[in-house]
């Protein structure tokens, strides 16, 4: 499978994926015990979203930061993630993030958790999340990088050749993306292999 098949066409390993991140214990666990991350910083930036926001939540797989909010629209490509989410929410769509089926300066947020390191190509797919946003609005997200340690390395490598991950990038490789998609106040969080980022769409771009 290229990058990206298994998630749009997979079942039993895109199901097992979401069993173990949205499992408060697993979640933990794996997230410490694969790439060194602390996944209180997930659920930390997830609390912090503003309800009132017209949010754009991609891919936003099973729910795990899904509410349920006319508010708050969950995309991703593949159906089972949402099926899954629809347990939480009916405000859901398919659809492709490198080409997005809203107006430009549609949404005040943008949130994209654990999904940019899956793509084959991220840099196209930050500048279509920065052309759904207002002037004003907020990017945020996690995504895993790379160059962080010689085991992480390892099994992310492994997962790319299972078709799992893409070619990602290291943390200044992720700044290069928002940069270059025209957002500005750009801050990087590290942790482990993965990295939280917000940003933030000029006025009047």
């Amino acid at each position: 499978m290229t990058d990206g098949d298994r998630w749009k066409t997979g079942h039993l390993s895109v199901t097992g994926y979401d069993y173990a991140v949205q499992n408060p214990v697993l979640g933990r666990i794996a997230a410490r015990l694969l790439w060194n991350y602390d996944i209180r910083h997930l659920h930390q930036a997830i609390a912090a979203q503003d309800p009132s926001a017209l949010t754009l939540d991609i891919p936003c797989g099973g729910g795990i930061a899904v509410r349920d909010n006319p508010r708050h629209v969950g995309v991703d490509l593949s159906r089972t993630m949402l099926n899954r989410a629809r347990r939480k929410t009916k405000t859901l769509l398919q659809a492709d993030i490198y080409a997005l089926p809203f107006p430009t300066s549609t949404f005040d947020l943008c949130v994209t958790y654990n999904g940019l390191h899956c793509l084959p190509d991220p840099a196209p797919a930050v500048a279509e999340l920065a052309r759904v946003l207002r002037p004003g609005g907020t990017l945020r997200g996690t995504t895993l990088v790379r160059n962080t340690g010689r085991r992480t390395e390892a099994l992310y490598a492994f997962m790319r050749r299972q078709g799992i991950f893409g070619p990602s990038g290291t943390l200044a490789d992720l700044r290069s993306w928002l940069t270059s998609a025209g957002l500005t106040d750009v801050h990087l969080s590290p942790n482990g292999a993965m990295a939280g980022f917000t940003a933030r769409r000029g006025p009047g771009k």
